[in-house]
């Protein structure tokens, strides 16, 4: 179980780091949109998509992790 896990947890990570990156390319937009009283463009909601698309896969593996930790599966083969 500790292997899957480890998995699960650098899956999340990876999607995690280009996450973080995104959201400030967003708020960086959003606060130019507010400060020039524009709609938010094109490149922000690129970004959104972009940024909701990786966390599917990271939400899902925190799911799993937490359904591992809690059903606690046998993993070995049988």
């Amino acid at each position: 179980m500790g292997g899957a896990l480890l998995v699960l947890y650098v899956v999340t990570g990876l999607c995690w780091l280009p996450v973080v990156a995104l959201q400030l390319r967003m708020r960086d937009l959003a606060r130019r949109a507010e400060r020039e009283g524009t709609p938010l463009p094109a490149a922000y909601h690129a970004l959104f998509r972009r940024w909701f698309l990786l966390g599917i896969p990271a939400f899902a593996a925190v799911l799993a992790i937490v359904w591992l930790m809690v059903a606690k599966p046998s993993l070995a083969p049988r």
